[in-house]
């Protein structure tokens, strides 16, 4: 187990500059052109996926880096891009993870190379898990998943929204009931195939911000797909709901559910990273702004309401970082979230790039409320971190919850 360190070591560096290189170059003279056109760029994911950044392998990689900060590194660089562009290219990692954490190895080998695609005919994929009545409350979700014996085929109805890549995917990851009793343990994952009957695309959102990214309903109505794309096979489910059902019995649900709890929690430090990224973005271009823009014949940086606020920004985001790092070595060294740690990074985080972008907006002043200038797009898109992936809301209830032991409502 990697002690916890501070300093990235000489590789980590390496692939920090190479990510960083492409977002500089590549990523951010496209981004305010998508960010207008709020389509799917797919001009960028392919050269993502040419020089290797958009592939299982780039992700598996940093996943598997024994310090925990391969992750972070990588998303805070590519949010720095920006967030829209870098959404569209991590995005499929969304649903490639849900296969690798849940399939079987044939499944893996089947399915995670149709998501991607190759570089010459780059192929997206979409995790399908809201609802639009089961956002936060998973409780509440009503796609419903049933197994057709005769035929050995699952059957799928509902309606899942906020899917990144939804309906444009080549594969499509549903997280379906079925088992209504058990609640959010009666869930379970299925691959749905490209081109079946009966999956499309319901409402494309236009959004606030993150416009590059494509977030659409994905519509299921009467979706046959066969017995083998249910994540883990058919026997593991039968298992996992047959000891779901004997815990209920026996009085030990409320285990399984922290259990499930902790899962969720180890995945919200790679939010944060994103959050710090665009944060760090805005700050960088607030700071140049504040030592080149010129009032009263000197820079406005020389004034202490200006350059004090840079100094609480660059604060905040390097302690944001903190929080994210180490939230990120707990998770791969196997650490328990004692006190909802992970939470606690995706929750500071998300609030910083909140505060930040705006701050740099309000340091670059008439010209920061432009589409001229970065900054007016960076704010819009540091919105999404207070929401996606749980709510800041939602964050403090995990937290105030794991410190005080009490069922907090």
């Amino acid at each position: 187990m990697a002690e916890f360190t501070m300093e990235l070591n000489d590789d980590q560096k390496q692939v920090r500059d190479w990510i960083h290189g492409f977002a500089a170059d590549v990523m951010r003279p496209a981004a305010a052109e998508w960010d207008e056109r709020e389509e799917t760029p797919w001009p960028v994911i392919q050269e993502a996926a040419k020089v290797g950044i958009y592939s299982l392998d780039f992700y598996a990689q940093q996943f598997f880096d024994p310090t925990g900060l391969g992750i972070p590194m990588a998303m805070e660089e590519l949010f720095w891009g920006d967030a829209g562009i870098a959404l569209s290219i991590v995005g499929t990692g969304l649903a490639a993870i849900g296969v690798v954490a849940n399939g079987t190895e044939e499944q893996i080998g089947t399915w995670i190379p149709q998501m991607y695609g190759t570089p010459d005919d780059v192929k997206v994929a979409a995790f399908c898990s809201s609802e639009p009545d089961a956002g936060s409350d998973v409780g509440s979700m009503r796609t419903r998943a049933v197994y057709d014996q005769a035929k050995d085929e699952w059957v799928l109805n509902g309606t899942k929204t906020w899917a990144t890549n939804g309906g444009i995917a080549n594969v499509h990851i549903v997280v379906a009931v079925v088992d209504p009793e058990l609640g959010t343990k009666g869930h379970a994952s299925f691959i749905v195939p490209p081109n079946t009957p009966g999956l499309s695309q319901g409402q494309k959102f236009k959004k606030h911000g993150i416009r590059a990214s494509h977030t659409a309903e994905v519509v299921l109505e009467d979706v046959r797909i066969p017995g083998s794309c249910l994540l883990g096979g058919k026997e593991k489910l039968d298992e996992r709901l047959a000891r779901a059902h004997e815990r209920a019995r026996s009085g030990g649900g409320e285990r399984v559910k922290n259990a499930a709890m902790a899962t969720f929690e180890a995945s919200r430090p790679a939010v944060g990273a994103m959050a710090v990224g665009t944060a760090r973005a805005a700050y960088e271009v607030a700071l140049d702004y504040a030592k080149t823009r010129t009032q009263f014949g000197r820079p406005i940086i020389d004034n202490q309401g200006v350059a004090f606020q840079l100094a609480d920004m660059r604060t905040q985001i390097d302690a944001a970082r903190l929080l994210v790092w180490r939230a990120s070595w707990m998770a791969v060294a196997g650490r328990p979230f004692d006190s909802a740690e992970g939470s606690m990074s995706k929750l500071f985080a998300s609030e910083v790039a909140k505060k930040v972008t705006a701050q740099a907006v309000q340091i670059l002043g008439g010209n920061g409320f432009t589409r001229e200038y970065p900054v007016e797009r960076m704010h819009r898109d540091s919105a999404i971190y207070t929401i996606f992936e749980g709510t800041s809301e939602i964050q403090r209830l995990v937290i105030a919850r794991t410190i005080s032991g009490m069922p907090i409502r």
